[in-house]
């Protein structure tokens, strides 16, 4: 998982069935939370968290059916949900904590999403049934993503 939240970001909210009390819709401008949280990772990792970030929003709008963006906080990850229409399964973004030079995309491990992306890109690096592992030295496979 990722690095620590400065005491700053937790005292801020409220921890609710693993999802904090900061949530909202998602825009290109980025909650103070969600801030606070990215700015506790390496300048590369952040730089591509955010990257992610903006490819997850960019993405939901460009596609029909997916609705408003939800963005939270879910076991200290930013996490991005589909809440107005449940079509899709909760994407989480972190830091991989036992390599700091290493970011994730994260998915419900229940899902046979992590099991299709193995199929249709094989080049990738996975972490199990529940992520995509990325390097912050390389720019993020977006085409795949």
């Amino acid at each position: 998982m990722g690095r620590p939240m400065p005491a700053t970001a937790k005292a801020r909210m409220r921890k609710d069935a693993g999802r904090e009390r900061t949530t909202r819709r998602a825009t290109d401008r980025i909650d103070p939370v969600i801030s606070a949280v990215l700015s506790a990772y390496s300048k590369p990792v952040q730089v591509r968290l955010l990257a992610l970030r903006r490819l997850i929003l960019e993405t939901a709008r460009e596609t029909d059916g997916v609705g408003a963006i939800e963005e939270a906080l879910k076991w200290g990850q930013p996490s991005y949900l589909t809440t107005e229409t449940g079509s899709g399964s909760t994407i989480r973004i972190d830091g991989v904590r036992s390599a700091p030079d290493q970011y994730a995309v994260y998915f419900h491990c229940q899902t046979n999403l992590v099991e299709t992306f193995r199929e249709l890109y094989p080049e990738l690096r996975y972490g199990g049934n529940r992520s995509i592992l990325l390097d912050a030295a390389d720019d993020p496979p977006e085409a795949a993503l």
